[in-house]
């Protein structure tokens, strides 16, 4: 699956202005980030446990 196909979701932090925005799309073996700026520019691919324990250390 090429990143174009991927269903990228904005996170529900990111305001509509233009600043920090961030999107994610997750497949059931990896876990894609972005910044929606930049769409076709560097993205991360983390496997979900990485995933899963970068989030519980942001709480």
């Amino acid at each position: 699956m090429s990143t174009t196909e991927l269903a990228w979701f904005k996170s529900s932090y990111s305001s509509g202005d233009g600043d920090n925005c961030v999107e994610v799309a997750t497949c059931p073996s990896t876990v894609h980030v972005r910044d929606s700026k930049n769409p076709t520019g560097p993205q991360l691919t983390l496997s979900p446990a990485t995933w899963t324990e970068f989030l519980s250390r942001l709480a």
